[in-house]
């Protein structure tokens, strides 16, 4: 299995190569040169299997031993998953009214950005410690990409981590979980921005190569494709845990309903349904609707991010769009590179015909609203008595307005946070969270950021941070 760059300019790159890049030298992102190919016997199999072991399996696919031997993967990735609460992992409660809701948020920050973060910590440390190599990790968050990424990597003696948050933007618990890990190899800035803000003075940063050849820099946000790796393993599981096996020699359709915000998650989903899984996907957004107006309308154009109850889905530049464009445009490169250039000088881009219909062809989409959320909350505790978050309230919301008696195909509705994160969301709501032990024991701890003020200049920022950190991990 090889990579390639969504825009061209680079093919034939191996999975270590692709863990280390982050977005690919020609400014595109990276995917499998091939996607494979799964057939109804291969579905029968994994039916039985856990989620463990499906994310073993999906991984094997896309990394070859002599990247990483069989076995040796397979531990790492059940040491990835130690720290979680569940046994199940990503547990389906299935409630009144056939909603079923995959639960992904049993990790340690209570998200699941745990799910695929946890692995990607692994993989980086098994490649790391083969190489004796130092790296710095560079992130943006919009809420709880940052925390699960520095737990991936905490105290690890190879790894820098460099996350910015945007002050006042994230929950307080969000920031908490950022704020209070006082670990030498954390750094953390609480910016005056939006999330989409705070990915320019990466984006130039990146753009450096020499300055990320020098310091050794990464990216774990979605732009890493192992990100998206791990994260085709839960749209199977979806599948196969709504789908009873007697069914599978004649595939039944599975909706799945994914809060969509940077695209990551539904990227994947769009992989899965390559590989030859029978889902539908639905993509649902909050007020940041531009995925929406792409899916319904083929019109791809920025607008300002707007503040949402959902805030972890306040985002405008949904840079995983460029990834979907790709596989549905047949792996045309020169197609996307001239699409999303043109994005990024005007802004805005009218998606072609013929790939517009590819991208209805393979899902629908929704816009919610604050309303919408707080609706959905109250409604699934009153049939329920069961907490949504608000991120996974915007899919719910989908689920209630589509129900059909009449209705076979099942549907499974990704619930991507815990309803704790967001306790105003749910005091808004008119109802009282339930608070774990270890999130309220996140307001008696120590803090410790950098403020980075708007007239600042975040590039420099970040520039003295990273050489400094190379300088001291230099020394003897």
């Amino acid at each position: 299995m090889k990579y390639t760059s969504t825009r061209g300019g680079l093919t034939g790159v191996d999975f270590e190569k692709v863990l280390f890049a982050g977005f690919a030298p020609d400014g595109g992102l990276f995917m499998p040169e091939e996607i494979p190919k799964l057939d109804k016997r291969t579905l029968q199999t994994w039916s039985s299997y856990s989620y463990i072991q499906l994310v073993k399996e999906i991984c094997s696919l896309f990394i070859p031993p002599e990247s990483i031997p069989r076995a040796e993967l397979e531990g790492l990735i059940d040491k990835a998953f130690s720290r979680f609460r569940h046994r199940d992992i990503v547990p389906i409660a299935k409630l009144k009214s056939g909603l079923n809701v995959m639960e992904m948020w049993h990790g340690v920050t209570h998200a699941f950005k745990d799910l695929a973060m946890s692995c990607v910590g692994e993989l980086l440390g098994y490649f790391l410690k083969r190489s004796n190599k130092h790296i710095t990790i560079l992130v943006a968050t919009s809420g709880d990409t940052g925390s699960s990424a520095i737990e991936s990597v905490r105290g690890r003696e190879n790894i820098d981590i460099v996350v910015l948050l945007p002050r006042g933007r994230c929950t307080r618990i969000q920031e908490l979980q950022m704020t209070t890990v006082i670990e030498d190899n954390v750094h953390v800035f609480a910016v005056d921005g939006t999330s989409d803000e705070l990915d320019y003075p990466i984006k130039k940063l990146f753009a450096d190569s020499d300055f990320v050849k020098t310091h050794n820099i990464i990216s774990t946000n979605s732009v890493n494709w192992a990100r998206i790796l791990v994260q085709i393993a839960h749209f199977f599981y979806g599948y196969l845990q709504c789908v009873p096996p007697t069914e599978l020699q004649c595939p039944t359709p599975v909706e799945i309903v994914v809060p969509t915000g940077g695209a990551g998650n539904i990227t994947a989903g769009c992989i899965a349904q390559a590989m030859g899984l029978p889902i539908r996907l639905v993509a649902v957004v909050n007020r940041n609707d531009i995925i929406h107006r792409t899916v319904q309308h083929g019109d791809f154009s920025l607008g300002d991010t707007a503040a949402t109850l959902a805030s972890a889905m306040d985002i405008q530049e949904p840079y995983n769009m460029e990834r979907i464009l790709w596989l549905l445009a047949g792996s045309d490169r020169s197609h996307i590179k001239e699409l999303m250039e043109e994005f990024q000088e005007k802004k805005r881009v009218k998606i072609p015909e013929q790939l517009h219909k590819r991208i209805a062809g393979v899902m629908t989409s929704c816009r919610v609203t604050d309303d919408n959320i707080l609706g959905t909350i109250g409604r699934c505790w009153e049939e329920n008595h069961y907490l949504l978050c608000p991120h996974s309230a915007v899919g719910v919301y989908y689920h209630y307005q589509h129900i059909d008696g009449n209705q076979k195909s099942p549907r499974c509705c990704l619930a991507p946070a815990s309803a704790a994160k967001f306790q105003d969301v749910i005091m808004k709501a008119n109802l009282t969270p339930d608070i774990p032990q270890e999130i309220k024991a996140l307001e008696e701890k120590q803090t410790r950021s950098r403020h980075l003020a708007r007239e600042d200049d975040w590039e420099a920022e970040l520039r003295q941070t990273i050489e400094s950190i190379t300088q001291r991990r230099h020394l003897p």
